[in-house]
């Protein structure tokens, strides 16, 4: 597989990974029986496999990884803080309005991640 297909399913699989959280979020906050159906369940493991699976390949196929490059570095704090405050958000938060917050706050980390990979810089803002 070339470089360039595994960048463009990597780029496709954060794109579906977003709007499924985003449409996962905003199912929780209208109390949604969606949210239980099983395509829900299952359907973002996959996109997420697949996503981390292109990450790790593309990180081999150019040599760059993660404490050795300082964007991936940032990529992946990023992409913990946006699993951890995910899973806050869809199914250990609280209460409603806790996970709401959850939501946001893990947008952001999406957003930080996706800035980084774009601009390449752990500090995209600067």
């Amino acid at each position: 597989m070339s470089y360039l297909v595994l960048k463009h399913l990597h780029v496709t699989c954060v794109v579906l990974s977003g709007l499924g959280f985003s449409l996962r979020s905003w199912w929780m906050w209208r109390e949604s029986a969606l949210l239980q159906a099983r395509l829900t369940r299952v359907l973002p493991h996959t996109v997420d496999t697949l996503l981390l699976g292109s990450a790790l390949l593309m990180a081999w196929m150019s040599g760059q990884y993660p404490f050795v490059a300082d964007w991936l570095t940032a990529k992946f704090f990023g992409l913990l803080a946006y699993i951890l405050l995910g899973m806050m958000a869809l199914k250990r938060g609280r209460t409603r309005v806790l996970r709401v917050r959850y939501v946001g706050l893990a947008l952001l980390a999406y957003g930080y991640i996706v800035s980084v990979a774009l601009t390449r810089n752990p500090m995209p803002w600067l």
